[in-house]
């Protein structure tokens, strides 16, 4: 899978982004057909409730594509709930394409 990191209006640290690429390889672990994923971050402006971190991530799959966008305190957090996400989400995919 190949995966494509695009921080907006910021340089994203290395830890970050080989962080998140190491979270997107273990949803192979669940569907092996993942053409690619795009990642996206962005920061919030100034908010009050401290939520001001954004993941967004879009996986390509053969015949459709899964989106994901989670925000909080820190991107190693959004990154988690969004992951988990999409792991929701293939699973769904899956039992689709199944027939199920």
């Amino acid at each position: 899978m190949q995966i494509q990191v695009q921080a907006i209006q910021f340089k994203a640290d290395d830890k970050l982004v080989q962080f998140i690429q190491d979270k997107l390889k273990k949803l192979e672990l669940f569907f092996d057909r993942i053409i690619n994923a795009e990642v996206y971050l962005s920061l919030e402006g100034a908010s009050t409730s401290g939520r001001d971190k954004i993941v967004k991530i879009k996986l390509n799959l053969p015949g459709g594509q899964i989106i994901a966008t989670e925000s909080s305190r820190v991107f190693e957090e959004s990154a988690d709930k969004a992951v988990e996400s999409l792991r929701r989400q293939i699973r769904r995919y899956k039992d689709k394409i199944r027939g199920n």
